[in-house]
């Protein structure tokens, strides 16, 4: 009787393999996209990614200009 218990659990599909069903519609269907597509998507992530870091160098000059200024104060 165990013998066949394994067999047809064996033979049944287990519940983890199965997808859950709670979210099915949360992922977005798969678009194919061209090399170019790929290469204009990087493209953009990267000027979008240097524009964060441009801003960052701003306030790190302001910051720094304001250090000197006081260190030009202190030591007069």
């Amino acid at each position: 009787m165990t013998t066949a218990k394994t067999q047809t659990a064996a033979t049944q599909p287990s519940t983890a393999a199965k997808q859950p069903t709670t979210e099915p519609a949360a992922r977005k269907a798969w678009v194919p996209r061209t090399p170019v597509d790929v290469v204009l998507d990087q493209i953009g992530k990267q000027e979008k990614r240097v524009a964060a870091m441009q801003k960052e160098l701003d306030l790190e000059k302001t910051q720094l200009a304001k250090l000197q200024k006081a260190k030009a104060v202190l030591e007069a």
